[in-house]
């Protein structure tokens, strides 16, 4: 599946591989923005609206394999070899899937709070509330839609993100899927390792990468290096956007292997 993409080119002549930025559940392409405007000096950036997500197409399937068959498919679409993805969350899985169905188009890989493991955990049920209340309201306005949220959902931080993605009405992501594969996106299955430098930017007051996983992480990534980031949670590159981006800089600056 080709992915609805913003690309953009660097602002400065470069020798560097193209930044792919892989957002989460319920993002868009604008979700890694803050760092796009970063990367953009020296690098060419493409978004991506993952499946069932924004204005890409729509499936019945999601789980990682698939997810990254679409990264290499739009990798393809834009006649691109070999990318530096960095991904959030379910977004930083896809790019991990990736690494396994296509390592040689893999340069580099950031994941932004997320480790390759099975969570085994539900934390979006309120937030399905919340965008199911809305749906069943048929209001329109983001003012309308924000009110019925707060029944759901206390923190402001994340009802303001989600409603980036009501547009005219309408959510922007396919909500019954997403609901039905939701252990798929929460899920994971052990990859083969791959061999090369990673970095893992973690939030420190979030629970998606801590100790508990460490074992499984460098199974999977032998070469991964963790960045925490003290006092931030899981939105780290939206809470710490520069301390994200000192952390990837330091990353992408060192030579591959």
């Amino acid at each position: 599946m080709k992915l609805n993409t913003r690309a953009q080119s660097a602002q400065h002549p470069h020798n560097n591989s193209p930044v792919v930025l892989v957002h989460g559940l319920f993002g868009s392409l604008d979700n890694l923005g803050v760092l796009a405007r970063e990367l953009v000096q020296e690098y060419d950036v493409v978004q991506v609206d993952m499946r069932n997500h924004g204005l890409s197409p729509r499936s019945d399937e999601m789980n990682y394999p698939a997810m990254a068959q679409d990264l290499l498919d739009t990798l393809d679409d834009h006649h691109i070899d070999k990318a530096i993805f960095i991904g959030h969350s379910m977004g930083g899985k896809a790019v991990m899937a990736l690494s396994a169905l296509a390592p040689e188009r893999v340069e580099k890989l950031v994941a932004i709070d997320i480790a390759p493991v099975d969570y085994h955990v539900r934390r979006h049920d309120e937030i399905f509330a919340a965008i199911n209340a809305v749906t069943d309201a048929q209001v329109t306005t983001r003012q309308q839609a924000a009110s019925l949220m707060r029944e759901h959902v206390k923190e402001e931080g994340v009802i303001q993100f989600l409603l980036k993605s009501f547009v005219d009405g309408v959510w922007r992501f396919n909500v019954p899927v997403l609901w039905v594969q939701y252990p798929h996106i929460v899920g994971w299955e052990t990859i083969p390792a791959w061999p090369h430098p990673a970095l893992f930017v973690c939030g420190g007051n979030s629970p998606y990468v801590t100790e508990q996983y460490r074992s499984a992480l460098l199974e999977q990534f032998p070469q991964a290096r963790a960045h925490v980031i003290a006092g931030a949670g899981h939105w780290v590159h939206a809470e710490k956007p520069e301390a994200v981006m000192r952390a990837i800089n330091r990353y992408l600056a060192e030579k591959s292997n």
